[in-house]
């Protein structure tokens, strides 16, 4: 198993149109594996944001017509490097719309998929609430993948504030965890650096978390900041504010050195039971 990659997050400024998206998403995975990427990931809605049901039920596809899944497993095989689409919105024969991130490999196969299990239901303030659960239908299933470099837990924006499922991606062997959002600027300014920062110490897994940023509707504007943080907790990397690329190397093995220093997985669990 390979221990040393090249990451390439991407940082992204999607709106409506779904083809500009595109332009804009491959325009920048073109940069990144200019920059030597073997691995790229994108944030969520990668390739629409909105939260109205029905302008995403006129512009949304099935999974087998998606313009994103039919260009990047095309780009996947050609540039022969690894994708995780942070998430997608994709409906189904029924109408039914879901939040979904593809994991593509460098033949251009779908290899794994994941459905953003929480919902993204929050009063932010008296002017900006989100009711997730009124637009897409939630996913039930943890998904840890194989890759070339070590198991990948897959997560989604909201996510990231429910640990135990960080914990069972860790139990299911996830050295690297992708957390890819579109996250407040509210709630980013605050929360955004310090969970990313912990889900990674937990677990002592890599954290690839790239970011939507921007003014993405007339209502929505997203806190960018894409980060890559290490088993340690340190930020290897960061974006800011604008649409672009971040490429770093990182070394698997310091996962495994990680969690001999301070342990977090299964081997260490309570042999005895604590009064409180």
């Amino acid at each position: 198993m390979k221990s040393k990659l090249s990451v390439g997050c991407i940082q992204l400024n999607s709106k409506s149109s779904i083809i500009k998206n595109l332009e804009n998403t491959i325009s920048f995975s073109n940069l990144a594996v200019n920059r030597g990427a073997e691995f790229l990931f994108t944030p969520e809605v990668s390739n629409i944001i909105s939260l109205n049901q029905t302008e995403l039920l006129d512009n949304v596809y099935e999974e087998k017509n998606d313009p994103f899944l039919k260009t990047f497993k095309e780009f996947c095989f050609q540039k022969s490097v690894w994708v995780l689409l942070g998430s997608l919105v994709i409906r189904d024969k029924k109408n039914k719309l879901y939040n979904r991130s593809y994991l593509i490999n460098n033949k251009g196969k779908i290899v794994s998929k994941y459905d953003k299990i929480h919902m993204f239901d929050a009063n932010i303030s008296k002017v900006e609430k989100y009711s997730e659960s009124k637009v897409f239908k939630s996913g039930s299933d943890i998904k840890v993948s194989p890759t070339p470099w070590g198991k990948l837990g897959l997560s989604i924006c909201y996510d990231i504030r429910f640990p135990e499922l960080y914990r069972q991606l860790n139990l299911l062997g996830a050295k690297m965890i992708s957390i890819p959002a579109a996250f407040t600027i509210p709630t980013g300014k605050v929360h955004w650096k310090v969970l990313l920062q912990s889900r990674a110490i937990e677990n002592g897994c890599f954290i690839f978390a790239p970011a939507q940023c921007g003014v993405n509707t007339s209502k929505r504007k997203t806190y960018g900041h894409t980060m890559i943080i290490s088993p340690w907790g340190k930020v290897i990397g960061e974006m800011k504010k604008k649409p672009g690329v971040l490429v770093k190397k990182i070394d698997l093995s310091e996962v495994a050195k990680t969690r001999e220093k301070i342990a977090s997985d299964k081997s260490v669990l309570l042999k005895k039971k604590i009064k409180y």
